[in-house]
């Protein structure tokens, strides 16, 4: 089994940043694909960024330019650098995990998210 940490959330004023964490925990020796995802109330889940074992990364159109996955796979901890925030990122923002590379799952294992308010 391995447990999905969520950290980093909180609430910031539309242009600031936040940086998310996601900390792996229990049996995290196998090389697990690493996705973002986050769901605002009423609409649908929406893959935010992912990032493979090898580095290789990728982003959701509506993020591209202005959030940075990035993993340290020492630590087993995976990052969101989140800038140029706006309001349309509010959202709980969940990390997962899988063993595929293609961003779209089956996911093992989830995280229990972190809320991200962007005021305006």
């Amino acid at each position: 089994q391995v447990q999905l940490v969520e950290s980093g959330g909180g609430l910031v004023q539309a242009g600031g940043s936040l940086r998310l964490s996601c900390a792996a925990s229990g049996r995290t020796s196998r090389a697990y694909t690493m996705d973002w995802f986050r769901q605002a109330p009423g609409k649908e889940r929406e893959f935010v960024a992912g990032i493979t074992w090898a580095r290789d990364t990728a982003y959701g159109d509506s993020v591209k330019g202005r959030f940075t996955i990035s993993r340290d796979n020492a630590k087993n901890t995976m990052y969101l650098q989140m800038n140029s925030l706006k309001p349309e990122d509010t959202a709980v923002y969940n990390c997962a995990a899988s063993l595929t590379t293609n961003h779209g799952g089956p996911y093992l294992y989830w995280g229990q998210g972190t809320q991200v308010t962007v005021s305006s």
